[in-house]
């Protein structure tokens, strides 16, 4: 099964037959000093390139309990535990079959050829590219291989329709909401005061049905995350300071962490649609901008509790994440390379988590519940069945 491979160092990436050839860099950068010497006292390698290991794949029930915040372990163990579970780490030149990759996540500096992006493109892998600062900074999108122009053509009518328009919006923040409402739930069940939070986001899911524009919908959405967010204070057990969402820069370690796996969440709904008919830039809640995929923006919103917040949730109350983790740059708070790498260990083990699906009666894995959601929308485009976003049931 193709994986996404997540390239850490920086390097060089050539093509050698019929796989791909990673040569990590030699000289030493400058912008890793102190994780080196953090590295070194702990007598550790810094990763390069690695893509987790499936062998044992984690699974849920239906009818099961999602375990959104497993018990915190006692002492030091759960430190050693980790690190003999951590990714193979890879000193030198590492060879991958171009078959074995599904995408490719780029967080350092590369060097990349044409022979190589022609490559890339016969063989249908995107690749992702993030900044020093660990924020997304944009994909290299082949070209599409599942065009449709019947598809696209409806895609466009159902934006330029303002009814039509606000039917699929609507769904995307319902949908939205109602997984916000889960976790909020999940937590108030186990001790929590939330119940301030909880009724603000059910009073604007109550709105929702009158809204009659896009403005107004994205207000409602806009009022429940604020409440939502005042729940992280209260949901962390770090006792992290947050009040509210800050994005350009973030001012904090959680506004630093929800801006790197809502990037994630963005890209890998990115990666999803590119295996479908439909076309990334013709979105419904998101206006279509210049330069940007913004159909993956709404449908990341639907996925966001599900795969960024819980996720956040589960690196802070069981300390995988510190402040050790996280840098200062004069009003900029962002992740250091240590804190990037723990975060994406985490991310594909959730992507590749399977659940059993209600209605098709088997289990399929939190990445495949994305190209579901695509696959939805081009139903409803198409007058085959009315579009019902994601709802967590779990």
């Amino acid at each position: 099964m193709a994986r996404h491979y997540y390239l850490t160092r920086s390097g060089a990436l050539r093509r050698k037959d019929n796989t791909l050839c990673f040569e990590p860099s030699r000289e030493p950068e400058a912008a890793d000093g102190d994780l080196a010497e953090e590295a070194a006292a702990e007598g550790q390698e810094e990763t390069e390139i690695f893509a987790p290991d499936f062998g044992a794949e984690s699974t849920l029930d239906a009818m099961g309990d999602l375990a959104l915040e497993p018990e915190w372990p006692e002492g030091d163990s759960a430190i050693a535990e980790e690190e003999e579970d951590s990714p193979v780490r890879v000193r030198e030149r590492r060879v991958i079959p171009i078959e074995d990759v599904d995408a490719l996540w780029v967080f350092r500096e590369l060097d990349l050829n044409a022979r190589v992006l022609v490559f890339l493109c016969k063989h249908k892998v995107p690749v992702h590219f993030f900044n020093y600062y660990g924020f997304y900074s944009g994909t290299f999108y082949p070209r599409e291989y599942l065009q449709a122009g019947y598809l696209v053509v409806r895609q466009v009518r159902h934006y330029q329709n303002k009814r039509l328009r606000l039917v699929i919006a609507r769904e995307f923040i319902h949908s939205a909401l109602h997984n916000i409402l889960r976790n909020l739930r999940y937590y108030g069940a186990r001790g929590l005061e939330l119940q301030w939070e909880t009724e603000a986001v059910q009073q604007e899911m109550i709105e929702l049905e009158g809204v009659s524009g896009i403005d107004e919908l994205m207000g409602c959405e806009g009022r429940a995350r604020a409440a939502y967010y005042q729940a992280f204070s209260k949901i962390l057990r770090e006792r992290a300071e947050f009040t509210r969402r800050v994005r350009r820069p973030p001012d904090n370690p959680v506004n630093a962490l929800l801006s790197f796996t809502n990037g994630l969440v963005y890209t890998a709904t990115l990666s999803q649609i590119y295996r479908t008919q439909l076309d990334p830039t013709v979105s419904f809640l998101h206006e279509p901008g210049v330069r940007r995929f913004s159909l993956a923006l709404d449908l990341a919103e639907v996925f966001k509790p599900v795969l960024a917040d819980r996720l956040i949730f589960k690196l802070i109350n069981n300390r995988q994440i510190t402040e050790r983790h996280f840098a200062q740059d004069l009003n900029c708070c962002y992740l250091k390379e240590a804190g990037r790498k723990v975060i994406l260990k985490e991310w594909d083990a959730r992507l590749q988590t399977t659940i059993e699906h209600r209605r098709l009666r088997r289990k399929v894995s939190y990445e495949r519940l994305i190209r579901l959601e695509c696959y939805k929308l081009v139903k409803h485009l198409t007058d085959v069945e009315p579009y019902t976003g994601f709802r967590a049931w779990w």
